[in-house]
């Protein structure tokens, strides 16, 4: 009989290290580290995405920003296909013209708009409809998932400033004030 590790879940702390693995914008070396556990299909993330857009344009030498998976299937019917999109782009060094396309483009996505949006970036849309379809990122995904769970993400956006869970709101002053405070 084998016995199964239970799921250990961490409320408040980053769980899983940023690493080389991951999507990052912004200076290696900045002082502070934005992270997002994110969903293509979620109004709230969509809503987050110019904010965060602006506060990197604020903070250029400050912030660095990284961006994880963490599809609501039960609620987005497209979150997963939408990862997997994004991931077959990143293959090609475009992860972050498929991110931003993702999410100008929330609404409308579905199964026909891998296609739109691999072409609209000049990516070779056979291709990534046969990898999305083939499912060859899915892996990436659901570890980026499991990594939320860990550190107790239970709805999207969630964000972590320096490892922390920021449990504030995330409108512009909101997330400058608590950058600036990570920051001193």
């Amino acid at each position: 009989m084998s016995q199964t590790t239970p799921l250990r879940v961490m409320t408040g702390r980053l769980s899983v290290p940023v690493n080389d693995q991951d999507h990052i914008r912004g200076p290696a070396a900045a002082p502070v580290t934005l992270l997002e556990y994110g969903d293509y299909q979620c109004p709230y993330c969509a809503a987050a995405h110019p904010v965060v857009r602006e506060l990197l344009e604020r903070r250029p030498d400050t912030v660095r920003f990284v961006f994880r998976h963490f599809p609501l299937t039960n609620v987005h019917q497209y979150a997963e296909l939408a990862a997997e999109t994004v991931e077959a782009a990143a293959a090609r060094d475009r992860f972050w013209q498929m991110h931003d396309w993702l999410f100008e483009h929330h609404e409308e996505f579905g199964p026909s708009y891998v296609r739109v949006a691999a072409e609209q970036l000049g990516l070779p849309p056979e291709a990534i409809d046969r990898e999305v379809n083939e499912h060859l990122y899915l892996d990436r995904i659901q570890r980026d998932f499991a990594g939320g769970i860990r550190s107790g993400v239970n709805g999207t956006p969630t964000f972590y400033i320096n490892d922390a869970r920021h449990d504030g709101g995330y409108t512009i002053e909101e997330l400058m004030e608590a950058v600036d405070a990570a920051n001193r």
